[in-house]
């Protein structure tokens, strides 16, 4: 028997022996454990980790909401209903978007019997992360990974003797990344935190907001779902728990790493079966990560696995491909001629002959062009801080296959290995370094490492 089901069976017929624990408890906790380990491992294959893992429980175990209530309370936030729908209830009182029971029903912080809402927690959780709160978790290891990395979980026992977390909580700002159907509960919240906190504002707690991602009618079809006439006539397929229509995340990293495969096998069959995996699994997280990126936060995503995985056009492998092309130069350079332009660039300021004959080079319609990528290159700063003011992750996308694709028109214009021209190859060189070091930069911001071959 697997050594977990035969921890739970034991640990089940401990609690039904003591008549301590609820063995029904027993049996929730582990299943609950098993699911947050499977969502782990899933985000591991798209290179995401956690840091805590803040249990909902342990909000009400450890009082976060009755202090949070006491706080919400003195501060006017919200108030006792003593007739109407509510009646019994506590609400938050204002009255922007009133016009449905489903709005009314969000502005419920705590229910007639006592129960506590979503939103009452999540002003709780989000207290505590803003350092406001005065209560803290504990903690536990949740897991150890090779590279040393630790993820912790909230436990609302004290920590074991020589257990010492990291500090967790007291931050300047609460980005919450949930859809935008959410979008109303998480104004609740927001005015909640904000009343409570008033020196920080409306600026404590924001909503990253974004709307659904479906799937096309295709990757339905790639995927095994079946559909109706009418749904394949219909431009994306929203998931629906409901009628039965979802997928999950590591059947679509699957989808992907053999679609992927089939392309890495057919441009390097030189590979080796494992270098072929690895680069299928690097070229099918791109495509993910790319195509739920490259689309403004407040756009539909129709999933498309042949979209999403061309090398061809605005996609992740197109831009890592442009990547992948400036490490192979490289690797084909000579180290000498390679040094040999390093120092040919750097004698430019003090040699006035060597700038003219470099202002020949970018002279005409290709120096131009030349100009033009160099310009554009070092334009990722600014495009970073463009994504952070605007909350707009799309626009670095946008940005980086921009930069992926006037490259490769850089690359097949100039003949960068073989030029004879000692000092227009060193230009070329240079511009393809800089090139190399930006588009690597933007696509591991994105999420996107570069293999060695594609």
């Amino acid at each position: 028997m697997n050594p977990d089901k035969v921890k739970l069976r034991n640990e089940v017929l401990h609690a039904l022996e003591e008549g301590g624990e609820n063995p029904i408890a027993v049996l929730a906790d582990y299943v609950a454990t098993r699911n947050v380990e499977c969502i782990i491992d899933t985000m591991e294959r798209l290179g995401i980790r956690y840091d805590l893992l803040a249990r909902e429980s342990d909000i009400l175990h450890l009082h976060f909401w009755e202090r949070a209530f006491e706080l919400m309370k003195n501060a006017g936030v919200i108030r006792y209903e003593t007739e109407g729908r509510n009646a019994g209830c506590w609400v938050m009182p204002f009255e922007s978007h009133t016009g449905t029971d489903e709005h009314e029903s969000d502005k419920i912080i705590v229910r007639s019997n006592g129960t506590v809402t979503y939103s009452g927690k999540d002003i709780a959780y989000q207290l505590w992360k803003l350092g406001r709160l005065g209560l803290d978790f504990h903690y536990r290891v949740f897991r150890n990974y090779d590279d040393g990395h630790v993820l912790w979980s909230t436990q609302t026992e004290p920590e074991v003797p020589g257990i010492n977390p990291p500090h967790f909580g007291g931050g300047i700002t609460v980005y919450n990344v949930i859809d935008s159907r959410q979008s109303y509960p998480q104004e609740i919240v927001a005015r909640g935190v904000a009343a409570v906190v008033p020196e920080i504002g409306a600026d404590a707690s924001v909503h990253f907001s974004y709307e659904m991602v479906a799937l096309s009618p295709a990757a339905c079809d790639e995927l095994g779902i079946e559909l109706s006439e009418e749904d394949r006539a219909r431009p994306y397929i929203e998931m629906s728990g409901r009628k039965g229509l979802g997928v999950k995340a590591d059947d679509l990293i699957n989808q992907l790493e053999a679609g992927a495969l089939i392309e890495v096998e057919k441009r390097n069959p030189e590979l080796s079966d494992a270098e072929k995996k690895s680069t299928a699994h690097e070229v099918a997280v791109a495509a993910l990560r790319y195509f739920l990126l490259k689309f403004t936060r407040n756009t539909v995503i129709a999933f498309d696995f042949k979209e999403a995985l061309s090398f061809e056009g605005e996609t992740g492998p197109y831009c890592q491909y442009a990547a992948v092309r400036t490490n192979s130069i490289f690797r084909k350079l000579p180290h000498e001629t390679v040094a040999a332009s390093d120092s040919l660039i750097n004698q430019i300021v003090g040699d006035t002959a060597l700038q003219a004959k470099v202002a020949e080079v970018l002279s005409g319609e290709g120096g131009t062009e030349i100009w033009s990528l160099v310009m554009l290159s070092q334009q990722l700063d600014e495009v970073i801080g463009q994504c952070r003011n605007s909350a707009e992750p799309a626009n670095l996308a946008k940005y980086t296959f921009s930069l992926a694709r006037q490259f490769s028109r850089f690359y097949h214009d100039h003949r960068i290995i073989t030029e004879q021209d000692e000092v227009r190859r060193g230009v070329l060189i240079a511009v393809t370094k800089l090139i190399r070091r930006q588009l690597t930069s933007a696509l591991q911001i994105l999420g996107i490492n570069v293999p060695e071959q594609m």
